[in-house]
């Protein structure tokens, strides 16, 4: 009984081994990795301007309701001006102290981001709101519309790129073609950063101030194609 046990394990053992040598290895040689890319220059579509006003004194309620009712003004204005955006930013009360530690003023400083496809209209309404509010802060943007319309031209140049690429390293390799083992296709955008404004004193109420000088710059639209093929004899 014993022998033939032994016998039984021992054949199993056998066949077990038999199979797993005559299994195939997973087939890792000749594969490249590569990646392509297409890259194109876009004109910024959208500017977001960062309005500011400050106040001190010595009482910081006053401070307070004083420069949120200059903000909801210029919210309010900007609303009406048609294709114009318009939000509140930042909004801080603070102390300042003299050598003693002892609170000698109030500060306080409240901001509005208007934002804008029509650089004429946010451009002449900076400059209506200067006498409450002025601009601190100028950024340019593409749109969401124009990055996607960017990236669909973009993706041709990228795949047709990423394909001469595999041939072109593959033959160099000594190999005749190959086939895509796995791809992967990814969108980006760099947009230009944002300008800071010179620091300038409100305008007097009476003051009809000139339009705000904006002009766009352009955002680095990017589409890469990243992958790797098995290279064939």
């Amino acid at each position: 009984m014993k022998s033939v046990l032994a016998a039984t394990i021992l054949g199993t053992a056998i066949m077990t081994t038999a199979f797993a040598q005559a299994a195939p290895e997973a087939n890792h040689s000749g594969v490249l990795s590569l990646d392509a890319q297409a890259v194109t220059e876009v004109p910024t579509d959208t500017v977001t301007l960062t309005l500011s006003a400050e106040q001190e004194g010595a009482d910081p309620g006053a401070i307070s309701t004083a420069l949120s009712r200059k903000a909801d003004d210029v919210i309010n204005q900007a609303k009406r001006t048609s294709g114009v955006q318009a939000e509140t930013g930042g909004f801080n009360i603070y102390p300042n102290t003299d050598r003693n530690g002892k609170i000698s003023v109030w500060r306080g400083r409240a901001e509005v981001r208007i934002t804008s496809k029509d650089f004429a209209a946010a451009s002449k309404l900076a400059g209506q709101l200067a006498n409450q509010m002025q601009v601190q802060n100028v950024n340019f943007t593409l749109s969401r519309e124009a990055r996607t319309a960017a990236e669909a031209k973009l993706i041709d140049q990228a795949v047709n790129s990423f394909r001469d690429k595999a041939l072109t390293t593959t033959k160099l390799f000594g190999y005749t073609s190959y086939t895509i083992r796995d791809v992967h296709v990814s969108e980006g955008s760099n947009n230009p950063g944002p300008r800071p404004m010179m620091r300038m004193a409100a305008a007097p109420a009476s003051f009809d101030s000139a339009p705000v000088p904006i002009e766009g710059g352009k955002a680095q639209v990017t589409v890469t194609v990243s992958g790797a093929v098995q290279m064939l004899k």
